[in-house]
């Protein structure tokens, strides 16, 4: 039989559907089979011609049955799962194999943000402060000795879902009661003022092969109010960003991180102090961070963590470039929609590199619920920060979307 990788693959909203055929190109390259665990019910034309295997992706029982038949079949040497949530599952079917990569225990060091956060504190590294949600008193007396705001969060979510900024105690009852009987799942911080970072990063054998840091240009706590933007670090970094690149080798390799990517986010305090760890996932950015490295820096993410996983020779010829930002699209306009801009219209724009719209004439817009819970992006290039940030505004100012009530 010939050698075989499983890509655990949502392609829901086309948001990994550039990842996922960087992983299967970069994987035949090399003379690797790609198989493919999809949701029940779902298919998708980039898997056309590949082994498509079905599971209820959120059973993590299911999925681990799925890769025992997938297994039988095919000789699998590496999982990739795409997106966080499957980051764990993932790491249950390894070991059920002993197909190498992160394990349960290392896997939930990117998962668990009570362990990420206990596990940064051992290794030295600054975390913001936190208690549990057990009742509501404890919440408000953390509160009132860390300050408010402070920050209601799942301690195994992503992308800001069910993420609460709360200014008060009337906020901190109101938050309380969305929770219901979920609080359990849930984690408190101290919210951290100053400026947030993203370090995306390749490992392979526990050194790091590449790594950006880049810049939000908004509150990621925010997105309700503002498009999510990020803008590249790569020239001309201060002593204190060079610090959060050194403290995230130290986090991901004390995480066991061995060979793989992972996005991680880092805040400088407006305190001076030293950088704050926020949260770290064993997978590729998400929304357009990935096409932003890729136009900015000449790889792909995930395409090239197959290649570092399958090649133990690989290494990845990022060019440097000028700075690269990107940013979300989105719309104050709900209902269905007439109008819209399309990739081509704003790829035509000057300095903009690549753009994606997810959103099409007839369907219909609601207020977001999550982070990336957008209408598409664009990758932009600039001289610096403020030059990128400014060209930010002129893309957005040019993307127009139009709608009627439904």
């Amino acid at each position: 039989m010939s050698r075989s990788i499983l890509v655990v693959y949502r392609p829901a909203a086309g948001r990994y559907t550039a990842q996922f055929r960087s992983v299967v190109e970069a994987a035949a390259e090399l003379g690797v089979a790609t198989v493919v665990l999809l949701p029940t019910g779902w298919e998708a034309p980039e898997t056309k011609g590949l082994a498509c295997y079905h599971a209820d992706l959120d059973d993590t029982a299911a999925v681990r049955a799925a890769v025992d038949g997938i297994h039988a079949e095919h000789p699998i040497e590496r999982i990739f799962p795409l997106f966080e949530g499957d980051v764990l599952p993932a790491s249950r079917s390894r070991r059920d194999h002993g197909i190498p990569g992160l394990t349960p225990d290392q896997a939930l060091n990117f998962r668990d943000k009570n362990v990420m956060h206990r596990r940064a504190e051992e290794l030295g590294v600054r975390v913001a402060r936190s208690c549990r949600p057990d009742t509501v008193t404890a919440v408000a007396e953390f509160a009132e000795e860390a300050g408010y705001p402070v920050v209601i969060k799942p301690y195994a979510g992503w992308a800001c879902g069910d993420t609460y900024r709360v200014d008060s105690r009337d906020d901190l009852d109101r938050v309380w009661e969305a929770m219901g009987d979920d609080r359990h799942e849930y984690r408190v911080e101290e919210f951290i003022r100053g400026t947030e970072y993203h370090v995306d990063s390749l490992f392979q054998n526990g050194e790091v092969v590449f790594e950006q840091l880049s810049q939000y240009t908004y509150s990621v706590l925010e997105y309700l109010d503002e498009p999510g933007g990020t803008i590249s670090r790569k020239h001309g970094l201060s002593e204190r960003e060079q610090r959060i690149l050194d403290l995230n080798a130290v986090v991901l390799r004390g995480f066991g991180l061995s060979t793989g990517v992972v996005h991680a986010e880092f805040f400088l305090p407006d305190d001076g102090g030293d950088p704050v760890f926020g949260e770290a996932g064993a997978r590729a950015g998400g929304g357009s961070i990935v096409p932003a490295i890729e136009a900015g820096r000449g790889i792909n993410l995930a395409g090239e963590w197959c290649r570092l996983e399958l090649d133990p020779d690989h290494r990845p010829a990022a060019r440097l470039g000028p700075e690269i930002g990107t940013e979300y699209l989105g719309s104050p306009k709900y209902g269905r929609i007439t109008a819209i801009t399309t990739p081509e219209e704003l790829t035509a724009l000057d300095t903009v590199l690549d753009a994606d719209v997810w959103k099409s004439v007839g369907d219909v817009l609601a207020a977001p619920t999550a982070s990336n819970d957008v209408l598409g992006w664009y990758v932009c290039e600039g001289t610096d920060f403020e030059d990128v940030r400014a060209r930010f505004k002129t893309v957005r100012d040019a993307f127009r979307v139009e709608t009627e009530r439904s």
